[in-house]
């Protein structure tokens, strides 16, 4: 029979990269590592690496040797859950991962909700974008990520990750006051900012990918003069007439919108939040409890700023 732990090693090489990333993830000597997968491969009896520059790719056999860990850790994770679900009381550890608006809008709420449920819960928070926590969450650095997708823009969702909706957050073109103009249509809004600055999310990100499509789709290429994942700073940009942006309903959290607002084109208006975990590990208690303070924490809709905006 094969070693698990061997197994899982081989398992985070494939979701890391190299061996020095698993290495530096488990706290092992990467000489260490290298030896206990030459060991798996005598096991098995075939090669499970091989190099590729300086680097390493895994085999044909060991892509099929990780397919089946994967399939015993997300059993493992069901047992996991049954033990957990078997006790009177939540303890133990469960690690957020979170972009920043919701981390700001929601996180907090939740938190309170969770200390006052379950006192022996320990919560451990990160701020982190969708594209570095899912990768993270399939190598178990996190047991739990809060992620986006922008409309248009759908994210490709490994199949031992399952999902689950939290709020669809209302999109709205942020003007410089200086902009502020007559009644226009959402359409002619956006191209009239065709020659301004911009501020939008790095490059890369889903949500400039979804920006610039919005733009593109428009007639115009936008000259993004700032770039940052702060959402905030994009806010106080607009605030201070450096730039236009996209911004959410969740970066005023209920409160009244600080800048003038328009509507966008239909089929553009709303990105989509949603809670991810590994499969397997939906049943466990803590995440049933953290996805249930969420909803709260979302509450219902009260914050329709492209009402008062437009």
């Amino acid at each position: 029979m094969f070693d698990l732990h061997r197994l899982r090693l081989l398992r985070e090489l494939k979701h890391r990269g190299t061996l020095a990333a698993v290495a530096t993830a488990l706290s092992y000597a990467p000489s260490s590592v290298s030896q206990q997968l030459s060991q798996l491969e005598a096991e098995v009896g075939v090669p499970l690496l091989e190099p590729v520059g300086r680097r390493v790719r895994l085999t044909e056999q060991a892509e099929i040797l990780v397919a089946h860990t994967e399939a015993v850790l997300e059993r493992l994770e069901r047992a996991e859950a049954d033990i957990a679900t078997s006790l009177t009381d939540l303890t133990g550890t469960l690690r957020i991962a979170s972009f920043q608006t919701a981390a700001l809008a929601l996180v907090p709420t939740a938190l309170s909700l969770l200390r006052d449920a379950h006192p022996h819960l320990r919560v451990h928070v990160t701020h982190m974008e969708p594209e570095g926590a899912l990768p993270a969450l399939q190598a178990r650095d996190f047991d739990l990520v809060l992620a986006e997708e922008y409309p248009g823009n759908p994210n490709p969702r490994p199949a031992e990750l399952e999902d689950e909706d939290l709020l669809d957050d209302p999109l709205h073109l942020a003007l410089p006051q200086a902009e502020v103009q007559g009644s226009k249509t959402p359409l002619a809004a956006l191209r009239a900012l065709a020659d301004r600055p911009w501020v939008m999310e790095p490059e890369g990100t889903s949500a400039r990918h979804w920006a610039m499509t919005l733009c593109r789709n428009a007639g115009f290429e936008p000259d993004v003069r700032f770039e940052t994942p702060d959402l905030l700073l994009h806010l106080r940009l607009v605030e201070q007439k450096h730039a236009a942006a996209f911004l959410p309903d969740l970066v005023w959290n209920g409160r009244r919108p600080t800048v003038p607002l328009r509507q966008l084109p239909r089929g553009r208006r709303t990105r989509r939040i949603f809670t991810v975990v590994r499969r397997g590990s939906s049943r466990h208690p803590a995440i049933q409890a953290c996805r249930a303070a969420l909803l709260r924490a979302v509450g219902p809709p009260t914050n329709k700023a492209y009402r008062q905006g437009s």
